[in-house]
């Protein structure tokens, strides 16, 4: 289909930071690709202008942050011939293709969620969307419904649910803040250390996380001081090292 229009509206949660959530493609080099990259939705289109080299005629505009967080969040795309209209969150990013072209040729077929099998023009190596999405929505068509009632313009492949079920988060209080904590043994000559949590309190000040980086190398910790949430590196044989947020 050869498009001078097109609209894509959906809302989508996910706790992975990275994963195609549409991309569309054509033999002559047009392709539509709405994706996230660490946090981040990622929108790249080419018109396939055949009177620029490909690298010069595509599009890449990024917009929101932080969108793994298990909440819903909102994205339409607008396009008018060369005019795009990108919206985050009610977020906007406005902006024109390059070349000369007008329309969109798209020979194949549109994936919502993932990219198909590798091997036709303009397709790459990129992670499958992990999470739920809804309100789907491609120009005026309800893709959701299409596939909820098996319509044979549109085909599901691999584990598709429609339900969306939340994750199971179990929570921990510590009541007494003097003589509460949790211990996990180290492990010896380690080289780096990963940690996240999510957390809540009244309190201003206190301890969140406390461990020694390596044998004499000196303590790591992270708590709270005045409301600040501080880090804290102390080497031995140097000052210490402490960023505040």
């Amino acid at each position: 289909m050869s498009t001078f229009k097109d609209v894509v509206s959906l809302k989508f949660k996910s706790m992975q930071g990275d994963g195609v959530l549409f991309h569309g493609e054509g033999q002559r080099g047009d392709y539509i690709t709405l994706e996230l990259q660490k946090g981040k939705l990622s929108l790249r289109i080419n018109l396939g202008d055949s009177n620029l080299h490909f690298s010069n005629s595509h599009m890449s505009v990024t917009l929101g942050s932080l969108l793994d967080d298990q909440h819903w969040h909102s994205v339409l795309i607008e396009r008018f011939n060369k005019q795009v209209n990108f919206t985050v969150d009610k977020h906007t990013q406005h902006f024109r293709t390059k070349g000369d072209s007008d329309h969109l040729d798209i020979d194949y077929e549109l994936s919502f969620g993932g990219i198909p099998v590798p091997g036709k023009p303009g397709t790459f190596q990129r992670k499958n969307f992990h999470g739920c999405i809804e309100n789907l929505y491609y120009n005026g068509v309800n893709i959701i419904d299409l596939a909820k009632r098996r319509k044979p313009q549109i085909y599901t492949v691999g584990n598709v649910t429609f339900s969306c079920s939340e994750p199971q988060i179990i929570p921990i209080t510590f009541v007494n803040a003097s003589r509460s904590y949790l211990l996990l043994p180290g492990t010896p000559q380690i080289d780096g250390l990963s940690v996240s949590f999510q957390f809540r309190t009244w309190n201003k000040d206190g301890l969140l996380l406390f461990t020694e980086l390596s044998e004499n190398s000196g303590p790591l910790l992270v708590y709270l001081h005045s409301g600040r949430l501080t880090l804290l590196i102390q080497k031995e044989t140097e000052n210490p090292v402490e960023i505040s947020e």
